[in-house]
């Protein structure tokens, strides 16, 4: 009973860190932090990247791992490669958080030919679906730059990878 109660621990404080990128939603809510198991007294947490090149994977391990030790854990990260992170993986309340904050979650599921494609991407902020392109890319590479049309609201895209 104790181990299982640790593992919960130890889940909540490492799903808790939130992405350094994207601050308003946690590792939990993008599905990155895959999961979290005690072996030999030391909490060892899953981690996928985002893509290979993120410039913060090192950044959301360190913090996970310090989120684990903070709890009272040892601890450890396992980047998990494979199979590859999707914006599938975003939870709904993750997509949520996502839309409150102005960045419009990804459109559609991963692996159907979405990256530069040209989504319908509903604004974040009033909802219309008259919105337009401006960059592939935003303030991250996951990211693009779109306009809304009906508002002239400026709001990221959380790309579907």
């Amino acid at each position: 009973m104790v181990a299982v109660l640790d593992q919960a621990r130890a889940w909540d404080a490492a799903a808790a860190v939130p992405d350094p990128e994207v601050p308003c939603v946690t590792v939990a809510d993008l599905g990155i932090l895959r999961w979290v198991k005690l072996r030999n007294g030391v909490a060892v947490a899953g981690v996928s990247p985002t893509y290979s090149g993120c410039p913060a994977v090192l950044a959301i391990e360190m913090a996970i791992e310090a989120a684990l030790r903070e709890a009272g854990f040892d601890a450890e990260i396992e980047r998990l490669l494979s199979p590859p992170w999707t914006t599938d993986w975003i939870t709904d309340e993750g997509r949520e958080k996502l839309r409150a904050y102005g960045i419009a979650p990804p459109v559609g599921a991963a692996g159907k030919g979405a990256l530069f494609s040209d989504p319908v991407v509903p604004c974040p902020k009033c909802g219309s679906t008259s919105t337009e392109k401006l960059s592939e890319f935003g303030s991250t590479a996951c990211k693009a730059q779109y306009r809304c049309t009906a508002c002239a609201e400026p709001f990221d895209y959380f790309k579907c990878i």
